[in-house]
């Protein structure tokens, strides 16, 4: 099995779990004595970081746990918060009272100062905590501990880590069923490894606000205004496109068929090698997600407004 099909596979067995048993914790107690000023309120695409990076994460998750400092000054959030009961325990401390917080059995774990979140990478690591109690990254020779997925259970250990001193994730991933997810998988959904771009300085503030920036112009080249559905391409189609998202104005009712026949009239460079000649169902060797919640096939199936449509080929992560 490819790497893909593996990826694929995960992402059309996402409803092993119920989403219910699923909560998404943000650590924001940190000094960032770096950054010289509170990072989680950092202004990001005109709100502050946190609340940009909860509202990424409330599209996908029921329960929002925000992990602060006992005094730290937070925005109003749609999250239930809790304070650290020892400030500046480090990522252990925080995963251990957001876990604890936490009304799901398990939890995808990030940090207040991670802008670039990528919903499909997440819906791929939360498929795959069925058969482990961690689900983690490895990207550039590392161990991304603060971009993986957390079973409940592993609290008690957890808990004699801070009892021992011991501040770094990466001591419990011997103790448990833990699976490594490489940086080929994560390459197919996330080619150079956004999820795990974080600021620590003003400098590395300035240069993710100048990326989001680009990607935002990228996609009003060839996002339409007044758009109800969303189209997000990967792999061959993303190439041919040279566009990582289309929007597209549909009518009521609107079904794949329509989507992908309005998708190509707007680039009928997919016409032939992605969309099939007849323009209203994919080509062979391409699969449709709806939300990267579940695969459609069916031409006649509905599609809402507000709907993401992800588009993938067996190529699209290399």
């Amino acid at each position: 099995m490819t790497k893909i099909s593996r990826v694929l596979e995960s992402l059309q067995d996402m409803n092993r779990e119920p989403s219910g048993n699923a909560t998404a914790v943000i650590l924001a107690g940190g000094k960032s004595s770096r950054m010289g000023q509170a990072k989680a309120l950092l202004v990001f695409d005109q709100e502050p970081l946190i609340a940009h990076i909860a509202r990424a994460l409330k599209r996908m998750f029921a329960e929002i746990v925000v992990v602060a400092a006992p005094e730290q000054e937070l925005p109003a959030l749609p999250a239930k918060i809790v304070r650290d009961e020892v400030a500046y325990q480090g990522p252990v401390g925080g995963i251990y009272y957001g876990l604890r917080a936490a009304g799901g059995e398990f939890s995808f774990v990030t940090s207040c100062d991670a802008p670039f979140l990528n919903t499909e990478l997440i819906a791929y690591l939360t498929a795959q905590i069925s058969d482990y109690d961690v689900v983690v990254p490895f990207w550039e020779e590392r161990y991304q501990p603060l971009h993986a997925v957390y079973r409940s259970s592993v609290l008690p250990l957890l808990k004699m880590q801070l009892e021992r001193d011991e501040l770094r994730p990466v001591y419990l991933f011997d103790k448990v069923r833990t699976r490594k997810v490489g940086q080929d998988e994560i390459k197919t959904l996330d080619p150079h490894g956004l999820s795990f771009l974080n600021m620590n300085t003003l400098e590395d503030y300035q240069a993710a606000l100048k990326r989001w920036q680009q990607g935002r112009q990228e996609e009003k080249e060839v996002v339409a205004p007044g758009s109800t559905c969303t189209v997000e391409l990967f792999g061959t189609a993303q190439l041919l496109a040279k566009a990582k998202t289309v929007s597209l104005s549909l009518p009521p009712e609107a079904t794949l068929a329509r989507v992908l026949s309005s998708l190509a009239e707007k680039l009928p460079m997919l016409v032939g090698r992605v969309i099939a000649l007849e323009g209203t169902r994919l080509a062979s060797g391409f699969s449709c997600n709806i939300n990267g919640l579940a695969f459609v096939r069916d031409p006649s199936a509905k599609i809402a407004s507000g709907d993401r449509i992800l588009i993938l080929s067996a190529d699209a992560g290399g």
